[in-house]
């Protein structure tokens, strides 16, 4: 049984738009192709507002967070951590033998800008990490409080997360000075996994040019070369039947209007939100409640499992919390096409379940 995904990714996605997966293959070495690649890069442009470069990449997310942290760091990086998510970029610097520290905090509390201050003012550091919506503990971090501090220190190369919140949340690339903001396909872009992209700063290029070893398939600066100096084409053949979709998805978001889209990812949170606080608890702090996905705290200790096998025979899905809150959080995902008569209808599903 096809079940609708309510979880943080990956989400649905529309008939029409994987249509576009099947569309009739070209050589990823024509004219064609590279007029695909730029039209989605001037598109991305508008989505995250920025006059910044933007680089594609047939990989998840992950590999764009590596080849960041891995391609610009020259002294230091400090990573920022409010879940699973910060973690692993954390531990992908450590795996990459990038010097490196981790500032974490309680899952369920944001990265402030004070925490944020303290670090930066260690002079230590030449790249930070954040991630904007960390989708373990529902926390949408503070991400314009925090700009305001990373724009004191000039030499820092910023990096931001925005796997789960871009095309869902108006993410202001340049007014907030991020160098790489980054996000794969599978989340509120309503696309399959399997392909990721990021917008990149001229101080992030220029970091990366004094890098030694960047690695290869994700050296951010070998693929901003091939951009600029081969019409929009990549050193290895990329996933073009992603693009064909993401072409098309992008058309669609546009229609919708930036706005609109923004407005409807807010108004199915507070619906979800409001029934969370009603029948159990958020995890996260309610000021910085996510606007994608709903982490739950589970004070009635219902058996997260059996709920979603139980959603599951009604055609759904919800996802359990991960590692240390487990059992203890449930998440709901809302985000890419998610429309507040979706949820109402999963709510509804789960209230006649536990019989609230």
């Amino acid at each position: 049984m096809y079940k609708k995904l309510f979880t943080p990714g990956p989400t649905n996605v529309k008939e029409d738009v994987l249509q576009k997966i099947a569309t009739s293959m070209i050589s990823h070495r024509t004219k064609e192709a590279s007029k695909l690649q730029k039209d989605i890069s001037n598109k991305m442009k508008i989505l995250m507002y920025t006059k910044n470069g933007i680089l594609l990449s047939s990989s998840s997310a992950c590999g764009l967070m590596e080849g960041a942290i891995r391609s610009c760091t020259q002294k230091r990086a400090a990573v920022f951590s409010c879940g699973v998510f910060g973690n692993e970029w954390y531990q992908m610097a450590i795996t990459n033998n990038i010097p490196c520290d981790k500032f974490e905090v309680e899952w369920g509390k944001p990265i402030t800008k004070e925490i944020v201050k303290s670090a930066l003012d260690s002079g230590k550091y030449d790249l930070i990490a954040v991630t904007h919506n960390e989708t373990s503990t529902g926390i949408m971090n503070p991400i314009k409080e925090i700009a305001e501090v990373v724009k004191n220190y000039s030499e820092v190369v910023f990096c931001l997360d925005t796997v789960s919140s871009l095309g869902g949340v108006k993410i202001e690339v340049d007014n907030l000075g991020v160098d790489i903001c980054l996000a794969s396909t599978q989340k509120c872009l309503a696309l399959p996994p399997g392909f990721s992209l990021c917008s990149i700063s001229e101080k992030a290029i220029e970091a990366a040019k004094k890098v030694k070893f960047r690695g290869s398939y994700f050296d951010l600066l070998r693929l901003y070369n091939w951009v600029k100096e081969k019409d929009y084409q990549y050193p290895s053949t990329p996933s073009l039947s992603h693009m064909f979709a993401l072409d098309y998805q992008l058309d669609k978001i546009f229609r919708e209007g930036l706005e609109n889209r923004f407005a409807r990812h807010i108004e199915v949170a507070n619906y979800v939100r409001n029934w969370a606080k009603n029948n159990f608890a958020l995890f996260a702090e309610e000021k910085y409640a996510s606007n994608t996905v709903t982490c739950v705290k589970n004070i009635k200790s219902i058996d997260v499992d059996e709920l979603n096998k139980a959603l599951g025979e009604k055609g759904y899905i919800i996802s359990n919390g991960l590692e240390k809150i487990k059992n203890k959080t449930f998440r709901i995902g809302h985000m890419g096409e998610a429309t507040l008569s979706n949820l109402k209808e999963l709510i509804s599903a789960i209230n006649r379940i536990l019989k609230f």
